[in-house]
C-alpha cells in the first residue's frame, strides 16, 4: 500500500512486462489503477541502468525488478568460447545493480531462467539448474526456484539463503490471489 512511499523500475529483457496485468491487482488492494501504473517506470534495454541512477537520485523508488538478468546474456554470447566474456559482463552489470541498490536503498528482485541439468537428472526430481553460475549465485542475497506442481498448485523452494533453511512452500494462484499457502 502506497509502495513504501515510492516508485518501482522494471526492467523487462525478454518483453513479458504486461501493464494490464497491474489493473486487476490494483482493483484488488482498493487502489486507483491509473496512480498505480504510474508509479512503475517500465524499459526493455540493457544500458538503461546507467539512465536509471539519475532518475532514482530525482525521485524516490523503492524496489527495482529486472525480468530476466541473464535474458540478454544469452543472447549476446552464445557457445562454451564466449562463456568468459559473458560471466565476465554480467559480473559487472551485477556489480552496477549492487551499486545503484546501496546508493538508492532499493530492493533488488531478478528473474532468473533455468536449463535442464543432466548430470543431476536420475538423482533429483526437478534436474534444472539457474543459468549464470556462481558469478549470478555469489550476487544475490536470496535464491527462490518456483516451479508447477501438481494440478494448479505450485512450488517455491528457499534454494539458498542466509537466514532460511532450506525449505519449500506449496500454493495455488487464484483470480483473487495466492491461495492455500502451505509450508
Amino acid at each position: 500500500m502506497k509502495g513504501g512511499n515510492g516508485k518501482v523500475a522494471y526492467i523487462d529483457t525478454e518483453g513479458t512486462f504486461r501493464p494490464d496485468r497491474i489493473v486487476p491487482i490494483a482493483e484488488r488492494f482498493g487502489m486507483d489503477p491509473g496512480a498505480v501504473l504510474d508509479n512503475i517506470i517500465y524499459e526493455h534495454q540493457y544500458n538503461l541502468l546507467l539512465g536509471l541512477a539519475e532518475k532514482m537520485s530525482e525521485e524516490p523508488f523503492k524496489i527495482l525488478i529486472i525480468d530476466s538478468i541473464i535474458a540478454l546474456f544469452r543472447v549476446d554470447f552464445t557457445g562454451r568460447g564466449e562463456l568468459a566474456d559473458r560471466q565476465q559482463r554480467l559480473c559487472q552489470m551485477l556489480s552496477r545493480i549492487t551499486k545503484i541498490a546501496e546508493e538508492f536503498n532499493v530492493a533488488v528482485y531478478m528473474t532468473n531462467q533455468v536449463i535442464p541439468d543432466p548430470v543431476f537428472g536420475m538423482f533429483i526430481s526437478y534436474p534444472k539448474k539457474p543459468v549464470g553460475g556462481h558469478v549470478l549465485a555469489h550476487a544475490v542475497t536470496i535464491r527462490l526456484s518456483f516451479m508447477k506442481g501438481k494440478g494448479e498448485q505450485r512450488v517455491c523452494k528457499v534454494f539458498d539463503a542466509p537466514n532460511l533453511p532450506e525449505a519449500e512452500a506449496i500454493f495455488q494462484i487464484t483470480s483473487r490471489g495466492v491461495a492455500d499457502a502451505k509450508d
